[in-house]
């Protein structure tokens, strides 16, 4: 993994419902592929945030939810939004990296990430998180892709930038394949699911926190950093984005 991010960043999102895009919809979408095959599932639901996804699963599944995120006060968040919604007894919050997961193989029915397993990298995070579902367990998360097979120059650079590592969603099913997953749905987040859900809060609490003043520079390079992002995105927007991937536990393909 990456070193650890600037203790700012993730001050920034405190309190905010989302971490990253995403959508109750979106989540909804993709347990609908696995739903049917599944009573009272064990879920490992990896670099949870505040609950933005632990929460709907808890109340899709009617199971139980293990809660994973290496940042305490987001898991306190979702502490206090569980216990709110009535999902407390379902989820249980674990502080830990997701590349040291305290959990032994054959654990769980589904493991779900959504925006986070780039902090590992998705073939990584794929491969080394498989051998904890059970047999014929499924995986459902959400990694960034390029939608079009020329993005323009100025995009690609700011990702060959900020997130190196970062393919072609044929490139992304094509990996899936490789670690062992037989691919049963993709599809890409809507852009609502960017801006209404993930951008205007945060925006929001950009201008908040540049209104107070007194930044140091690593905090004002980081909002430098979020505006470029933003402006990205509402330019560029269908060149790339989150696609969510729903596989289930195969065996692994010869290479």
């Amino acid at each position: 993994m990456d070193p650890p991010p600037d203790p700012f960043l993730f001050a920034l999102f405190e309190g905010l419902p989302r971490k990253g895009p995403g959508s109750d919809a979106c989540t909804q979408q993709a347990y609908r592929c696995i739903g049917d095959h599944l009573h009272d599932p064990g879920i490992l639901d990896i670099g949870c945030g505040a609950g933005a996804s632990a929460i709907p699963l808890a109340h899709l599944s009617g199971g139980r939810v293990v809660a994973v995120d290496v940042h305490r006060p987001y898991l306190s968040e979702l502490r206090a939004a569980a216990a709110a919604g009535g999902t407390g007894s379902q989820i249980t919050p674990v502080c830990a990296t997701m590349d040291r997961l305290p959990f032994r193989e054959n654990t769980f029915d589904v493991i779900w990430s959504e925006g986070a397993i780039s902090a590992m990298g998705y073939p990584q995070g794929l491969g080394s998180w498989r051998p904890l579902l059970r047999e014929g367990g499924f995986l459902a998360v959400t990694e960034l892709a390029w939608l079009v097979d020329d993005p323009p120059g100025e995009v690609r650079s700011f990702f060959t930038e900020g997130y190196p590592a970062m393919v072609t969603d044929t490139a992304n099913r094509r990996t899936a394949r490789e670690q062992g997953y037989r691919l049963l749905e993709a599809f890409p987040l809507p852009e609502s699911a960017w801006r209404e859900e993930y951008y205007a809060p945060l925006a929001e609490r950009m201008q908040e926190i540049r209104s107070r003043g007194d930044l140091s520079p690593a905090a004002e390079e980081i909002l430098a950093l979020t505006d470029l992002e933003m402006e990205m995105y509402e330019r560029f927007s269908s060149s790339y984005g989150y696609v969510m991937y729903v596989m289930q536990k195969a065996g692994l393909s010869s290479r």
